[in-house]
C-alpha cells in the first residue's frame, strides 16, 4: 500500500516538474519572441509618423502613455485627444528652454496675428519673460497702461487674482486683453520699491505709434522711433529731410521703449547713417544650416553720415532697436544715453501648422558689426541716467537733457577739428 502511495505521489511530482517545466518555457520563449519581434503600439484615431531615419526617438511610449492617461487617469475620460495634442506639441517646444519659442493653439494663433499687425484691443504694453518672471519691455506711447504709470522694466507678479509664477507670456497676454472699457489689474514690483503696487488699467483699442521728430535749440535734431514697423522707413525718410532742410548740426536717436520689429527697417534706416556696404547686424543660425550666417549691410544714400550722433536707450528698447542702437555704436562711434537695453537679440519665425496652430520658433540669434551677442547681454551706455519715479510723475526727462549736454559737446568737437 504504501509502495503505491509512494509511486501516486512520484507521478504527481513528476507531473507537477513537467508542467513547471513547460510553463518556464512557454515563458522564456514569450520573452525570446517579444525581445526579438517588438509589437507596434497602434492607436486608433491617430496617424503614426512615417519612418524617419533622422528620427531616432521611443514613439511607443508616447502612445504608451496616451493610452494609460486615457485609460486610467482620474479624469482621462474627460480629456479631449485635440487638446492632448496641443498639450504634448506645447511640451515640445517647451523643451528648447526658450522663453522667445512658443505654441499657439488656433485661437491664440489668431490673438498673436492681430498682435503683429499692430491693432488690437488691451493695455498697450510689450510684455516678455527675464529671469522667468513676466516683465513691461515697453508701454506704448499714449497706451491705458503708459497713462497709468506702467514703465520698462516693471514685473507683473499678479493680473487680477492670478500669480504669475510659471506663466508663459501668451497665457498672461490672455488674461490681461479683454473687451475695450473693461478693466485689468496688474500687481507690480518695480526695482527700488519696498513692496509691489496695484494699478488698475482700463482697456481700449490699441493702435502702434511710429515715430515723432522735431528740431531742439542749437540745431540739434530729435527722431524717436517708436517701433520698426512697415510704416517707419517713408516716415524716417519725411523727418530726414526736414532736419536737413532745417541745418542740423546733430542728432538724437530715441529708441527709448521701443521693443522692436522688422529686421529690415533696421538695415534701412541704418543706410542713412552709414556708408553702402558697413555691416549692420549678422544673423547666425544653427551649425548645420544650409547657410549658418547671414551679414546685412546698409545701403542708402547716407545723408547723417557728417552728423554727430547720440542713442537714447532704456530697459524697453529691445530687437531692432538694439541692432540699430549697435550698428551706430559700432560704425559710428555713437554715444549711448540712457540705462541698459533689454537684450533681445534672437530671430523668431512664425510656422503655421494645417490646422490653423502655429509656432513661433527661436531659428537665429543676432550679433552686432563687432561680434558682440545682443540676447541677455543688451547694450550698456556710455552714460547712464535713470529718470526716478519723481522726474516722470514732473515730466522731467533727463535722459534726454544729458543727451543734449553731450551732443552740444559733440558738435563743438566737431567745428573745432573743422579747417
Amino acid at each position: 500500500m504504501r509502495k503505491i502511495f509512494t509511486r501516486i505521489i512520484q507521478n504527481r511530482i513528476t507531473k507537477l516538474c513537467a508542467a513547471l517545466l513547460v510553463i518556464g518555457a512557454v515563458a522564456f520563449a514569450s520573452y525570446w519572441f517579444g525581445t526579438t519581434h517588438p509589437s507596434t503600439l497602434v492607436i486608433k484615431g491617430v496617424t503614426n509618423i512615417e519612418n524617419d531615419p533622422k528620427v531616432t526617438a521611443d514613439f511607443s511610449v508616447f502612445w504608451e502613455a496616451w493610452n494609460r492617461i486615457k485609460d486610467e487617469a482620474l479624469k482621462g475620460s474627460e480629456l479631449k485627444e485635440g487638446d492632448m495634442t496641443y498639450a504634448a506639441i506645447s511640451g515640445l517646444v517647451k523643451s528648447l528652454d526658450d522663453p522667445n519659442s512658443v505654441f499657439f493653439p488656433p485661437a491664440d494663433a489668431q490673438k498673436f496675428e492681430e498682435d503683429v499687425a499692430g491693432n488690437f484691443g488691451g493695455i498697450g504694453a510689450e510684455i516678455g519673460t527675464r529671469d522667468e518672471i513676466i516683465v513691461v519691455i515697453a508701454p506704448l506711447k499714449d497706451s491705458p497702461s503708459e497713462k497709468a504709470g506702467i514703465r520698462s522694466g516693471d514685473k507683473i507678479l499678479k493680473v487680477g487674482d492670478k500669480s504669475t509664477t510659471g506663466m508663459s507670456v501668451m497665457d498672461a497676454v490672455k488674461i490681461i486683453r479683454g473687451p475695450k472699457g473693461t478693466s485689468v489689474t496688474l500687481n507690480v514690483f518695480r526695482d527700488g520699491w519696498d513692496k509691489p503696487k496695484d494699478f488698475s488699467i482700463v482697456r481700449d483699442t490699441i493702435m502702434v505709434p511710429t515715430m515723432d521728430w522735431k528740431m531742439l535749440d542749437g540745431h540739434i535734431g530729435y527722431i524717436h522711433i517708436r517701433n520698426f514697423n512697415e510704416n517707419a522707413p517713408g516716415l524716417f525718410a519725411r523727418a530726414a529731410k526736414e532736419l536737413v532742410a532745417d541745418g542740423v548740426n546733430g542728432l538724437i536717436v530715441d529708441v527709448r521703449d521701443d521693443p522692436g520689429g522688422f529686421l529690415e527697417v533696421a538695415v534701412t534706416l541704418a543706410g542713412w547713417f552709414m556708408e553702402q556696404g558697413s555691416l549692420v547686424v549678422t544673423e547666425e543660425f544653427r551649425a548645420d544650416a544650409p547657410q549658418p550666417k547671414e551679414q546685412f549691410r546698409a545701403y542708402g544714400n547716407g545723408l547723417f553720415i557728417p552728423v554727430p550722433i547720440v542713442v537714447l536707450i532704456n530697459q524697453g528698447s529691445a530687437s531692432a532697436s538694439e541692432i540699430l542702437a549697435g550698428a551706430l555704436r559700432d560704425n559710428r562711434g555713437a554715444i549711448m544715453v540712457g540705462e541698459k537695453s533689454f537684450g533681445k537679440g534672437t530671430v523668431q519665425e512664425l510656422r503655421r501648422l494645417h490646422d490653423g496652430s502655429s509656432m513661433k520658433l527661436t531659428v537665429a540669434h543676432w550679433l552686432m558689426p563687432k561680434g558682440d551677442l545682443i540676447e541677455k547681454n543688451g547694450i550698456k551706455p556710455d552714460y547712464e541716467v535713470k529718470i526716478s519715479d519723481e522726474d516722470a510723475k514732473n515730466g522731467k526727462d533727463s535722459q534726454l537733457e544729458k543727451a543734449q549736454e553731450v551732443i552740444k559737446g559733440m558738435i563743438e568737437k566737431t567745428v573745432a577739428q573743422k579747417p
